[in-house]
């Protein structure tokens, strides 16, 4: 596992599509510039460019075995098991408060427009590939760690599934989905929920 404390790498993968390629080769494993161009819909230099912004600060790296031969460039993530990020070590270096508000403000940004994409009914009135839900569980601190880690590894176990040769899908059967993960004790009201007292 590779923890990360550089502030110039959350600003790094603030950037949306920097960090929705990081999130393709998560998926998939190990991709060409031209796959991850096709599967965002961007053009394959711009996709080029992004990498070599990812390699630059150690997130990606060529995939030698993936090559076709030596001119074939493919992509993969330096950690497959992810980013992780010292938050503590980060914080207190040169820039690192300021580089965290931005991810911080981008990554909630992206968690509202995850929610709200999901609530969306589709236009075609079909029954949307999606799901949301909440649940309200008694937990330890140990119980909820053990259950972030359940789920974690079922998500590992079916993305490692899907990216091993023959895995009974194929390329253009498949499209990323976002798994969206948020565990922690039951938070108090916004401050701008309307109460029972001040509702009208």
């Amino acid at each position: 596992m590779v923890l990360y404390d550089d502030p110039r790498i959350l600003r790094a993968i603030a950037h949306p599509t920097r960090n929705r390629v990081l999130h393709e080769l998560s998926a998939a494993g190990s991709l060409r510039a031209a796959d991850i161009a096709r599967r965002i819909d961007v053009p394959a230099n711009q996709a080029s460019f992004h990498l070599r912004q990812l390699a630059k600060y150690g997130l990606v790296e060529e995939d030698p075995e993936a090559a076709r031969d030596r001119r074939d460039r493919v992509w993969r993530l330096v950690d497959p098991q992810g980013i992780r990020f010292r938050t503590s070590d980060m914080l207190a270096q040169p820039g690192g408060q300021a580089a965290y508000a931005v991810f911080q403000r981008n990554a909630v940004e992206w968690g509202r427009h995850l929610v709200e994409r999901a609530f969306t009914p589709p236009d075609d009135g079909a029954r949307p590939e999606r799901s949301i839900s909440e649940w309200a569980l008694l937990l330890t601190p140990g119980e909820a760690e053990e259950l972030m880690n359940e789920i974690a590894d079922l998500v590992d176990r079916r993305r490692l599934a899907a990216q091993r040769p023959g895995s009974g899908g194929a390329d253009d059967e498949r499209e990323t989905y976002s798994v969206y993960q948020l565990i922690q004790p039951y938070p108090g009201l916004p401050v701008d929920q309307p109460t029972e007292e001040n509702d009208s």
